[in-house]
């Protein structure tokens, strides 16, 4: 049964990452990725990682698919422009995903198993404590100065696209919030006493 659930999910995956790229439909190019995503979590159940298959479900499923879907529906881009511009570009496209073809090729056929494998794995990952414990126990324990230092090149990387992308224009009204807080009522206002039948 495991066997048939692996072959199951592993075609699914690979015909909804395939359909993912081909479909000419931007909202069916979302949902067959939304496929991919389950069938990849599908294939950690199996290996045994439930943690990271819900992870993988919650977050790329639950929120960043959606968040392409209601993205995707709600702008109005013009698709055919755009594949107009992109056929500009698939000599380089096809010669770029040819030579990754190769590789892959060449790395699965110099992939040998080892027999330690099994034992190292055992060594790291303890085979008294549930998966979610043990990573748990190697990000927060083991590597928790390497998780932290991830979390700050994470940081670093989001704080520079925002520099990058700032621009101040001059025609837009912007609230300046500390000269609200600190100006001076009585410079404020100004009282005029407006005499009948005359204006300001």
């Amino acid at each position: 049964m495991s066997v048939f659930a692996f072959y199951l999910f592993s075609i699914s995956a690979i015909i909804g990452g395939f359909f993912t790229v081909t479909a000419r439909q931007p909202v069916h190019s979302v949902l067959w990725l939304i496929l991919a995503f389950l069938s990849s979590a599908g294939l950690f159940v199996l290996l045994g990682a439930e943690f990271v298959a819900m992870l993988l479900v919650i977050v790329y499923v639950g929120a960043v698919a959606v968040l392409f879907l209601f993205v995707v529906m709600m702008l109005d881009v013009d698709f055919a422009e755009l594949k107009a511009e992109m056929a500009k570009y698939m000599p380089l496209a096809l010669l770029i995903g040819l030579i990754i073809l190769m590789q892959f090729v060449m790395a699965f056929g110099a992939w040998e198993s080892n027999a330690a494998a099994e034992t190292m794995r055992t060594q790291v990952m303890p085979v008294d404590k549930h998966n979610t414990q043990a990573l748990g126990l190697i990000l927060y324990d083991q590597y928790f100065l390497l998780f932290q230092l991830a979390g700050l090149i994470l940081l670093v990387a989001m704080i520079g696209a925002i520099v990058l992308t700032l621009r101040h224009r001059q025609d837009v009204k912007r609230q300046n919030v500390l000269a609200q807080m600190y100006r001076d009522p009585a410079k404020a206002m100004e009282l005029r006493d407006v005499k009948p039948g005359q204006g300001l």
